[in-house]
């Protein structure tokens, strides 16, 4: 009995698998083109680096953009969640994938509760905003609460925070919310 169980678990797991992939090609080979590339006239974009705060290194980054958003600092591996207000609501490090966005204004374009990585970790909590090189780039949480470094062979667009951040981030980044990529 238990053969035939983890058999019927292994099928199920690779249609899951399989469901998942088509769908995630099926969102970026329909996806406007608006998504995929960084927005040019945002200050964010124009930017060669965003200024800093050295006394308060989680400060808000400069030139990145106004009202509710998102915004992800390349060079600080960080991110903070902002109210419409301007007021931080959570800011928090993250350990990037081997593919980085282009710094830019970009949009929640899809959302999955949990699926495996394309480094074999299930995650959850995927919050997608663009493409790069053939890799979806977004932020999500290895079940496990892990954050480990990323194979640097293999080309992973994801963003990992830890779980209370990953699901802060599920909470806030809805469908649509603005992404602000600061350098």
């Amino acid at each position: 009995m238990s053969r035939s169980s983890s058999g019927f678990v292994a099928g199920l797991t690779a249609a899951a698998l399989a469901a998942v992939g088509f769908l995630a090609y099926q969102a970026s080979a329909n996806a406007p083109d608006s998504l995929s590339k960084s927005d040019k006239s945002s200050p964010s974009a124009s930017a060669s680096r965003s200024p800093k705060d050295k006394k308060n290194p989680t400060a808000l980054p400069a030139q990145s953009g106004a009202g509710e958003r998102v915004i992800y600092s390349l060079e600080d591996d960080r991110v903070w969640l902002v109210e419409a207000s301007g007021k931080v609501k959570l800011t928090f490090q993250v350990a990037p994938g081997t593919v980085d966005p282009d710094p830019g204004t970009y949009k929640v374009s899809s959302r999955t509760g949990r699926v495996i990585g394309t480094d074999g970790v299930p995650i959850e909590h995927v919050v997608i905003f663009t493409s790069r090189d053939g890799a979806a780039i977004g932020f999500s949480a290895a079940v496990d609460g892990t954050m480990p470094k990323p194979d640097p062979s293999k080309k992973t667009g994801g963003i990992r925070a830890s779980r209370a951040h990953g699901d802060a981030m599920w909470q806030f980044a809805l469908h649509g919310k603005k992404v602000v990529v600061v350098p």
